[in-house]
């Protein structure tokens, strides 16, 4: 998924029609707003109406959260970085993930939009109900937050500097993928499973390119005004 260019500004069009378009962007907050009120239900119905104890929520919900951080890497390693070969393939390929890679500081696509998120989100919770039943609302809060989680993460990478020096090696990794080799650095929440399954920079040899990673970074644009002369 290489581009001649990285756009500084604007954000690619997806599709011809309006209103399609105006449906592949969101603001963080409204994703949030979406999935918090579905997690609290689940929980409650795992506590109040399903009788499960306070101990297994918990340990579900983890069990959740961490099964996100493998499904992330595998989506984002073999469905995103998908190297398709027909134009409607690599169409797809660009509206799920290679416009971002294009224009990363389009920040409005960061995270999936609603209507197709709730659709997937509807699968996904179908299909893990079927293998465990009503274990799912406790597990799938937490594979939300993951997610939630995941989407954030991704914001701040591409928004400030690492406010940690132990995240340092997290930003670098995304940072690397987007300008050196998206063939590697798959993990966006954690560098767990680049490690695990070799994928992961070797940052010890990877030179930090500063003005790369401006290129990546969002920042506010400081109109300066010229001064004026006092006469």
């Amino acid at each position: 998924m290489k581009f001649e260019k990285i756009h500084n500004k604007g954000q690619a069009q997806l599709f011809k029609n309006e209103y399609l378009e105006m449906l592949t962007k969101t603001h963080p907050l409204v994703i949030w707003g979406m999935y918090l009120p579905v997690m609290v239900f689940c929980i409650y119905r795992s506590s109040v109406k399903l009788n499960f104890s306070a101990e297994m929520i918990v340990l579900m919900f983890i069990a959740g959260t961490f099964f996100w951080t493998f499904f992330e890497y595998i989506m984002h390693r073999f469905m995103f970085h998908w190297v398709a070969e027909s134009n409607r393939a690599r169409k797809f390929v660009y509206v799920m993930h290679g416009n971002h890679h294009e224009y990363p500081r389009d920040r409005e696509r960061l995270f999936m939009p609603p209507v197709p998120s709730i659709i997937l989100a509807s699968i996904i919770f179908s299909l893990m109900y079927l293998i465990i039943g009503q274990l799912v609302f406790m597990f799938f809060p937490g594979f939300i937050l993951g997610y939630l989680m995941y989407g954030t993460m991704h914001y701040a990478i591409h928004a400030w500097n690492p406010p940690f020096k132990w995240l340092k090696p997290l930003w670098r990794n995304h940072h690397l993928h987007h300008y050196k080799n998206d063939h590697q650095g798959f993990g966006v929440s954690t560098t767990l499973w680049d490690r695990f399954f070799g994928t992961m920079f070797d940052l010890k040899k990877e030179k930090e390119d500063k003005e790369k990673v401006k290129e990546l970074m969002f920042r506010k644009t400081i109109i300066k005004t010229p001064k004026q002369k006092v006469s």
